[in-house]
C-alpha cells in the first residue's frame, strides 16, 4: 500500500503530536536514546547505589554464613553471637540448607580450629577498643 501526499497532510492535520522528523533528526533522536541507555547502565560504575542490589548481597552473605557455621558443626545461637551484623532468617536459612544437605549426603562435620568463645571475645573486645577510641576523640575534642 502506497502513501500519497493527501494521506500524509491527512494526519498531519488529524493528529496534533504526528510530526514528520526528518531522517538526520531520526538519527539523532535514536543515537541520544541509546547513549542514555548506555549512561544508565553503567550507575554502578558510577557509584550509583543500588539499596537492592545491596540487600541482596548482605543475604546471601548471612546465608553463606549460616552455611558456614553447620558445616562446621556450630550451633545456631553461636552463629547469631558470633555475627551480629548478619541477619538472622538469612543465617538460619542457610543453617537449615547446609543441615538438610549434610544429612542428605552423610556429610560429616568438620570441627574449627579456633573455638567460637575466641572469636566472640574478639568481636567484643574490637567493639570495646573501637567504642573507647571514639569517647577518647570525644573527650579530646570538648576540651
Amino acid at each position: 500500500m502506497q502513501e500519497d501526499a493527501n494521506t500524509k497532510s491527512f494526519l498531519i492535520y488529524t493528529n496534533p503530536y504526528f510530526v514528520q522528523i526528518g531522517d538526520a533528526m531520526r538519527t539523532a533522536l535514536i543515537s541520544s536514546v541509546l547513549f542514555s541507555l548506555c549512561l544508565v547502565s553503567a550507575c554502578e560504575r558510577l557509584g550509583v547505589p543500588d539499596p537492592a542490589r545491596d540487600a541482596a548481597i548482605k543475604e546471601a552473605d548471612a546465608r553463606a554464613t549460616g552455611s558456614a557455621c553447620r558445616h562446621a558443626g556450630r550451633g545456631i545461637e553461636d552463629c547469631y553471637v558470633m555475627n551480629p551484623e548478619a541477619s538472622r532468617a538469612a543465617v538460619y536459612a542457610g543453617w537449615k540448607e547446609m543441615n538438610d544437605y549434610m544429612r542428605e549426603n552423610n556429610i560429616v562435620e568438620i570441627k574449627p580450629t579456633a573455638s567460637a568463645s575466641a572469636a566472640a571475645s574478639e568481636s567484643a573486645s574490637a567493639s570495646a577498643s573501637a567504642s573507647s577510641s571514639a569517647s577518647a576523640s570525644a573527650s579530646a575534642s570538648s576540651h
